[in-house]
């Protein structure tokens, strides 16, 4: 079963993007728990509005274990001013609690930038923060997930090594609790030629397995406008970028693309929407229905 859906606009607050979604025939659902240009480390989340949520989301039709929380883009957990990993590493703690009372499948989370050079010593900071994320959240079902990065800088989380060094620094106990996530475009920027061959997809598959010891908990699946090994973090529609389409049919044809979150992050047709529109976005719609007919196709 593939569980495919988008990073919908949430004009109208997270309940309205659980219902775009829903409306575009879609299966899995990316969304912000707050707004991802700040820290958001003091930032709740009301018993009202989980309740609207997750009545949103059954409405839908989508589970929310399938749903995906991106987490800010200001976090630098990796960065070794003390000043900054200690906001950053609040803000990482306060995504999971809210995302935990939102009852979602996962948080997702751009491990940051070195900033200093010794890549070690940031893999070593990132699996501090996510330490002190999981100590302040129970149990529950929500995972906190590193996503890869496009490598750009000093940033880490481009390798396989890289963000298995990251889970490594996580008690055993609370390993299970962690995992990660794969960009289709962060490959390709960092320099793996998935759209190669298949067989050259499969390869940066098994080797993220390899080292982390388990598969992707989700997929992002996005075109790139940049380069194979450009380092650019630009996403394009499904076919329209330098990827191309029938990669993603490979993709989504691997056993590992079963049963997880796959979700769009690609450019929107309609970007201004009404609080109490609940339209899907038309290139989400057309993109989803690519993908599925990809998944059918074989090469």
């Amino acid at each position: 079963m593939l569980h495919i859906g988008a990073h919908c606009i949430d004009s109208g607050g997270i309940p309205m993007a659980a219902r775009r979604a829903g409306n575009g025939g879609m299966q899995a659902l990316q969304i912000f728990s707050a707004i991802p240009k700040y820290y958001n480390d003091k930032v709740g989340v009301k018993p009202d509005r989980v309740a609207r949520f997750r009545e949103a989301l059954s409405d839908a039709g989508i589970k929310p274990e399938h749903v995906i929380v991106h987490a800010a883009y200001v976090l630098n957990c990796a960065t070794p001013d003390e000043e900054k990993w200690g906001r950053a590493a609040a803000g990482l703690a306060k995504e999971f609690e809210r995302s935990t009372a939102l009852g979602v499948g996962g948080v997702c989370f751009h491990p940051g930038a070195a900033t200093t050079g010794d890549r070690d010593e940031a893999c070593a900071r990132v699996s501090e923060a996510m330490r002190r994320a999981l100590a302040v959240v129970p149990e529950s079902h929500t995972r906190l997930l590193i996503e890869n990065t496009a490598g750009a800088g000093t940033t880490v989380g481009r390798t396989p090594e890289e963000v298995a060094l990251m889970l490594q620094g996580i008690p055993a106990e609370q390993r299970h609790r962690t995992g990660y996530g794969l960009d289709t475009c962060h490959l390709f920027a960092s320099g793996f030629p998935i759209s190669a061959s298949r067989e050259a997809l499969t390869g940066v598959l098994d080797a993220f397995e390899a080292a982390t010891g388990e598969p992707p908990a989700f997929l992002h699946l996005n075109d790139s406008e940049g380069a194979l090994g450009s380092n650019k973090d630009r996403h394009a529609l499904i076919g329209e970028g330098l990827i191309g389409a029938t990669p993603f049919g490979w993709l989504l044809q691997d056993r590992r693309a079963q049963g997880i979150p796959l979700i769009l992050e690609t450019p929107q047709e309609v970007s201004e929407v009404g609080e109490e529109d609940a339209t899907p976005d038309p290139w989400d719609v057309s993109s989803v229905a690519l993908l599925r007919q990809l998944a059918r196709e074989t090469a």
